[in-house]
């Protein structure tokens, strides 16, 4: 009578552990597609709305601004209300900004824009504690999987764009707006975590960590976590927001310059995965820092110097490292604090920060350009860039916590 017993058990913790890990993947699945499938179509929405560049600019800066001012306040409303529920009522937030988003006029394009940036901040904060919570003898391969199902959707997003417009016959409308699909399987497979106790509420080691809790912003280690994810965003954001339209002016077709930012996301999946895996394995991870660095100065540097010559291996470079940045970003929440409500804390301290430094990447990049009318200035600013995340990188690689 035992072993029956025994046997349902397992299977039950199985399959808990099954709609765990499908949650973790769906939900990555919905952090960035809403974003680069703007991209490709904004020529469009720019059109049919008579936008300027610069409004139309809003469209991709505005969720940007979400994820900088709103990260700190996640890890407070998910304290209250658990991660769990908080992470299923921003998958509802997500669907209203997608609907509102393709409504069709100026107003509801920058609300939908912000209510999309809230929902996927939210993601952005929760899902890396969320993994340390859950899965904290496969933090590594987790993370890896999370980070490489989101980067693989973005670059899908961003590639398909304009087909999806066209096979929904909607247009601009129906390429960022087909995502509520998406949005709403998740919503059915998140619905078991919410039926279940919490780990998240277990109030053992976390509720003395309350009681006396950590000083993030007088911590040099927090400080350094907090500048290597700004600093690997700012470089993925400013070559996604310029690095078309400088190639293009460099005589390269608008096809062609498109499927050059492709390659760079998806030269990031193979890093994105192993480096997370290999560095959840290393006593430090000061030395990935230093290759990380390498890898962007090289690819960079060899843009400026040839151009589009050679442009799809500095591409292939800038996406290893890049790949690896972000899943090393993403890793130190969890390696470097004592618990997943440490880790929220540190996750959103990080992205809330982290994310007005890139924000404030993509119109520096452009104003450098302005001033100069050259693209090399630009590309330099982003050379110092790299050189401040490997120092960064090397002291949040070190082996310790907050």
């Amino acid at each position: 009578m035992k072993k029956p017993l025994s046997e349902n058990k397992e299977r039950e913790t199985r399959l808990k552990r099954i709609f765990l890990l499908l949650g973790v993947i769906f939900i990555a699945s919905n952090l960035r597609a809403p974003l680069t499938s703007v991209g490709p179509v904004v020529s469009d929405i720019t059109e049919a709305l008579s936008l300027s560049n610069t409004a139309a600019g809003l469209i991709t800066t505005i969720p940007l601004l979400a994820f900088g001012f709103l990260s700190g306040l996640v890890p407070r409303v998910s304290q209250k209300h658990g991660m769990e529920t908080v992470l299923m009522f921003s998958l509802f937030l997500l669907m209203v900004g997608l609907i509102v988003r393709s409504l069709g006029n100026v107003s509801t394009l920058f609300i939908g824009a912000a209510l999309v940036g809230t929902a996927i901040t939210v993601g952005n904060v929760l899902m890396p504690a969320f993994i340390k919570n859950y899965f904290p003898s496969r933090i590594g391969v987790v993370t890896g999987v999370y980070s490489v199902v989101m980067n693989l959707i973005a670059a899908l997003a961003a590639g398909f764009s304009i087909r999806l417009g066209e096979l929904t016959q909607l247009g601009w409308k129906g390429s960022i707006g087909i995502w509520i699909i998406l949005t709403c399987i998740t919503t059915l497979i998140w619905l078991p975590q919410l039926y279940q106790k919490p780990k998240s509420q277990n109030k053992t080691h976390d509720e003395k960590i309350e009681k006396s809790p950590t000083r993030l912003y007088s911590s040099r280690l927090a400080w350094a976590v907090t500048l290597f994810m700004g600093l690997q965003s700012l470089l993925f954001y400013c070559l996604a927001a310029w690095l078309p339209k400088a190639v293009q002016s460099w005589g390269m077709s608008p096809y062609e310059s498109g499927w050059i930012l492709s390659i760079v996301q998806l030269a990031q999946l193979p890093t994105t995965f192993l480096g997370a895996v290999i560095a959840s394995r290393m006593k430090d991870q000061k030395s990935l820092s230093i290759w990380i660095g390498v890898l962007f100065l090289i690819g960079i540097s060899g843009i400026i110097i040839w151009r589009t010559e050679y442009i799809i291996i500095c591409c292939i470079l800038i996406g290893i490292s890049g790949g690896l940045a972000f899943s090393l970003a993403m890793l130190f929440f969890a390696l470097r604090t004592q618990n997943a409500t440490q880790a929220a804390h540190l996750s959103g301290m990080a992205q809330g920060i982290g994310y007005l430094i890139a924000g404030a990447g993509p119109p520096l990049f452009g104003g450098l350009y302005d001033m100069t009318h050259s693209w090399t200035i630009s590309f330099i600013f982003l050379l110092i860039m790299s050189g401040i995340l490997m120092v960064v990188g090397i002291i949040a690689g070190k082996n310790q916590t907050i």
